[in-house]
């Protein structure tokens, strides 16, 4: 049975960051708000909790995670990035987007495309999903919440509890935060791809 927090989301109460961040270390899968949709969440590396996000979604292990980061600083000890990858970056973060790079050691084997070495990465604009990362003192590991057969992410952390209470060990109430996706740009080579077309807006990469 999953607990239920329901987290102000312009000003995050401590008490509960924290204790939602103990649930985290603990090896919880944790449902968040996000600046786009509400997404799972689990530690970084932590294998089982990584597994049972890919049975309830029913991912194959090529699915490609991304890592939730607090801010560029943290972002750059698990991507590798050129001056001009950063300042790109820097114009879009916080924000919309995810970032498809080369990743680094620090990045958990499991997480990483196993062909190409790359990860996705981004920085959240929701104040919930910063407190969170901030308490954790590390970036987490997300996927879209998006069920098997469906389309689009679950939005209604109401139906969330009701439909997932005993796959989760926690479900995150930050009010409405929309269910369309990132944008997604491909760092990867040479010139930046926009390989998907969400919330954020893409015009500068184009």
């Amino acid at each position: 049975m999953s607990q239920f927090f329901q987290i102000h989301p312009d000003n995050p109460q401590q008490r509960l960051i924290k204790q939602a961040a103990e649930i985290l270390r603990n090896g919880g899968l944790v449902v968040i708000p996000t600046d786009c949709a509400y997404a799972l969440a689990c530690r970084l590396g932590d294998k089982k909790a990584t597994e049972r996000v890919q049975r309830l979604r029913q991912l194959g292990p090529k699915h490609n995670f991304t890592l939730l980061c607090r801010d560029l600083s943290e972002l750059s000890n698990f991507a590798k990035v050129d001056n001009s990858q950063y300042r790109q970056l820097k114009a879009h973060t916080p924000g919309a987007f995810t970032f498809i790079l080369e990743g680094t050691r620090e990045v958990p084997r499991l997480l990483m495309n196993p062909k190409k070495r790359t990860i996705g990465i981004r920085v959240p604009a929701n104040a919930i999903a910063i407190a969170l990362l901030e308490e954790m003192g590390e970036p987490l590991m997300s996927s879209s919440l998006i069920l098997p057969g469906e389309d689009l992410p679950l939005a209604d952390p109401y139906e969330i509890r009701e439909r997932l209470e005993h796959d989760l060990d926690l479900v995150i109430d930050g009010g409405h935060c929309g269910f369309e996706a990132t944008t997604v740009v491909d760092m990867t080579e040479e010139q930046a791809v926009v390989t998907r077309q969400g919330v954020g807006d893409a015009s500068a990469f184009l």
